[in-house]
């Protein structure tokens, strides 16, 4: 057992670091003598805790000696009710200026406290030093109209002519975008905590539906944005129905998700459930996302904040989380013109996702876009169609199409190539496969550099559905094939078990070096 998170009024605990979301074995928890309800995650926040007060948890599982950690809580300031400060809750009255009112009056240290209700409410935007709680039934409603959303403009000249401000985003270009539901630009010291909702209610109008074919205006808002933020946790809040990218820190450090909960539609368009860009220093535990997109996607910008940044999204641990449904479970791409490095990705459980661990990038990221030394470890997948694919002709963009980034003929190496380095499979377990257990597919001109796979296994359903594995022209659809693999430079596998295939184990196109046992 050990503590992974502390604030003045809750805390997280990692029971089971040999799990995935799920414990392998039941728990029985207690703090201070009291017993704590929980699901058998490996990951469990406890809430209701009192500032600056010592507790001892005590776990006990069957066959296993018991675990004792002592541990005291943060100090707070005060805490300030959202309700004295005129804010209703009863879904009806927009409660806006209540609620950023109190969030920008909260001392240093303070607690700024949504009781249980219904908050209807535009952007908020957030400030340094305070801790904002959502208990159970607090529910923050964003507005369906359009014209009560600020907008952050996407790129603005210094005045001197010298630099930019950059603030609102999209795809990974300096856009101007709707402000988003909580928003924070260059915050530091951040938590919000709590058993509480914040739904974007883009089910109740037109942001997935008219506004994601014909934009007009502004890009769409995110439920949780930051820009230049450092040191924010986000603790047990559920994301629901972002007209957007749900959870999306740009340029930020030092950031924490722990048992969160990200909900969309599978049918709802750009539902991405978590897009760090740019990012440095990232923990993501025991989180559930079930989305219309991916349901993580690491990224870096576009070209332009790619070469002009150059900063790269590093530093990245995800671990004991669940992904259910949504395009990918883990990506890295498109979006990575700064380059993605230092990722691992374990314990963690995927379920019904089209792609399960998924790298994407193409021709035209630039020399920057470099991805390497990603480590994906001890993940099961069950129902997962494609578990692993590399990507290196991605057709995104308008261009994504053109016989630029589509050729399967050698090209010049340019400013515009991006690079595939080290990428490590270690104790993947897939059931019900449908497709491939692995498509990779590099660059001619710049091979994947490393690929491996260790002690893995992939076990095809009995009747496979042909798919399409990579978004790429050119790929063939497939069903029960082994690993499928293109322009490598070195592929080694090691203990690697396929059950139930129907087509050729290994499908090799120009890879130079095989290390098969």
């Amino acid at each position: 057992m050990r503590l992974v998170f502390v604030s003045s009024r809750s805390c997280a605990v990692l029971l089971d670091e040999q799990g995935d979301y799920y414990t392998g074995n039941p728990y029985e928890l207690t703090v201070n003598g009291q017993a704590v309800a929980h699901e058998r995650q490996s990951v469990v926040s406890i809430y209701g805790l009192w500032p600056d007060t010592e507790y001892e948890i005590v776990c006990r599982a069957e066959g296993e000696a018991e675990q004792r950690l002592m541990f005291r809580t943060a100090a707070e300031t005060c805490t300030f009710d959202v309700r004295r400060f005129g804010a209703k809750g009863d879904g009806v009255h927009e409660d806006t200026a209540a609620l950023q009112t109190a969030i920008l009056c909260c001392p240093a240290g303070g607690r700024v406290l949504l009781p249980e209700g219904r908050y209807l409410t535009g952007p908020l935007f957030l400030k340094s030093h305070i801790t904002i709680e959502m208990k159970k039934g607090a529910e923050l409603r964003l507005t369906t109209d359009k014209s009560r959303f600020a907008v952050l403009p996407g790129m603005t000249r210094t005045t001197d002519e010298a630099g930019e401000v950059l603030l609102g985003s999209w795809e990974g270009n300096p856009l101007d975008t709707y402000a988003s539901a909580l928003t924070g630009i260059g915050v530091t010291d951040v938590k919000i905590i709590g058993e509480g909702v914040i739904d974007g209610c883009a089910d109740q109008t037109d942001w997935w539906t008219k506004y994601h074919k014909i934009r007009k205006g502004p890009y769409r808002p995110r439920l949780f944005y930051l820009k230049d933020c450092e040191g924010i946790s986000v603790q047990g809040v559920t994301f629901r129905n972002s007209p957007a990218w749900n959870l999306h820190p740009t340029f930020s450090k030092n950031l924490e998700f722990i048992n969160v909960r990200v909900e969309a539609p599978a049918v709802s368009p750009n539902t991405d459930g978590f897009d760090p860009e740019s990012c440095e220093h990232i923990r993501m535990y025991g989180t559930v996302f079930s989305v219309g997109d991916d349901c993580i996607a690491l990224k870096a910008g576009k070209i332009y904040m790619g070469r002009t940044y150059k900063t790269p999204c590093s530093d990245i641990e995800i671990a004991w989380c669940l992904m259910k449904d949504g395009h990918g479970g883990v990506t890295v791409g498109s979006e990575m013109a700064g380059g993605v490095r230092d990722v691992r990705v374990h314990h963690c459980r995927m379920v019904g996702n089209d792609r399960g661990l998924r790298i994407k990038t193409r021709r035209g990221r630039g020399k920057d876009a470099v991805i390497d030394q990603i480590r994906f470890e001890d993940v099961k997948m069950i129902g997962v169609k494609a578990p692993l694919v590399v990507n290196a002709m991605y057709y995104c963009d308008p261009d994504g199409r053109t016989s630029y980034v589509q050729s399967r003929e050698k090209q010049p190496v340019t400013d515009g190539t991006p690079t595939v380095g080290a990428i490590v499979y270690e104790r993947v377990e897939a059931t019900d496969c449908q497709a491939c257990a692995a498509y990779i597919l590099g660059l001619p001109e710049r091979p994947v550099e490393e690929i491996t796979l260790r002690d893995c296994s992939f076990t095809f359903a009995a009747e496979p559905k042909p798919m399409v594995p990579a978004m790429a022209d050119g790929v063939e659809s497939c069903a029960a094939q082994g690993i499928i693999a293109s322009y490598v430079h070195r592929l080694t596998l090691e203990n690697v078990r396929m059950r139930g295939l129907k087509g050729e184990r290994l499908v090799l196109n120009s890879v130079d070096t095989l290390n098969d046992d």
